[in-house]
């Protein structure tokens, strides 16, 4: 079995990716396989790895599917011992994914771990650990940008600490862990899968981890504000994972209080 697959979704980022893949030339451990899986790119995306990467295994689908089952499509035909998904938008940096395997090695309790993700302008990228999305925690996040100016978590901690998820930008597991959890929730089909994901991993016994050591660079998701399409898909998704998880009385709550909330919380 090998070390590591590594997934990536893409869909019109023709660009960003060829970097991607440039940096995972360089940088991925072997023995790693690297699959892709095209959601019907119109940008020549796919003739580009076909052409320049002729290592990387090609998934071509017809339509956009959505992130979470492109994914999935990836997961079944992968064969490494631990599965690492990566947005199309990212660079590996020089040992990045060998710390992450490592520390999956050293720790048995994990069952997911993710990376620091970095700003091209070299900050630590909001949002990419943090607690459950509790009708609370909302509430606690939005206190602190309103009262105080500042995010509710410290994203340029170099501590490794346990927490509820990391984001799906750089999201490794076991596949032992996918075995017994399942794959990803297609009826996501953007946002908070990775929230699911990491949720159920923990509810079957496993922990997750942040891991600053290995970095990741992100050029996309910094915020949510200038693209009207995404917030929807990102409050949908909310909604979904609240109709999943928490009781009825919860999502009627959220129904109530996100109109606040995106008022003053720009994610």
């Amino acid at each position: 079995m090998l070390d590591l697959s590594v997934i990536i979704v893409s869909w019109n980022t023709r660009d960003l990716l060829r970097g991607c893949l440039m940096s995972l030339q360089a940088h991925k451990p072997n023995p790693a396989e690297v699959i892709v899986i095209d959601n019907a790119s119109s940008d020549g995306s796919p003739d580009m790895i076909a052409r320049e990467f002729p290592d990387v295994r090609l998934i071509r689908n017809t339509k956009n599917v959505g992130f979470a089952r492109a994914s999935n499509q990836g997961i079944k035909v992968s064969q490494g011992q631990y599965i690492a998904l990566l947005n199309s938008d990212t660079q590996v940096t020089a040992g990045a994914l060998e710390t992450l395997v490592a520390f999956m090695a050293e720790t048995p309790a994990a069952g997911a771990c993710g990376p620091r993700l970095l700003q091209p302008d070299g900050n630590p990228q909001p949002y990419t650990f943090g607690k459950d999305p509790t009708l609370l925690y909302l509430l606690h996040r939005c206190l602190q940008q309103v009262l105080f100016k500042r995010y509710l978590h410290d994203w340029a901690t170099d501590a490794i600490q346990e927490v509820d998820w990391v984001s799906g930008a750089c999201l490794m597991l076991r596949r032992e862990v996918i075995d017994q959890v399942g794959l990803l929730d297609e009826h996501f089909f953007l946002y908070f899968e990775d929230n699911d994901w990491c949720l159920r991993i923990r509810k079957a016994g496993w922990k997750i981890y942040y891991n600053p050591r290995a970095e990741i660079i992100h050029f996309g998701g910094q915020s949510l504000f200038q693209n009207p399409a995404a917030q929807e898909a990102y409050y949908q998704s909310l909604r979904y994972f609240y109709t999943k998880h928490y009781g009825q009385l919860d999502v009627c709550l959220l129904d109530m209080m996100l109109p606040i909330y995106r008022m003053f919380v720009r994610r």
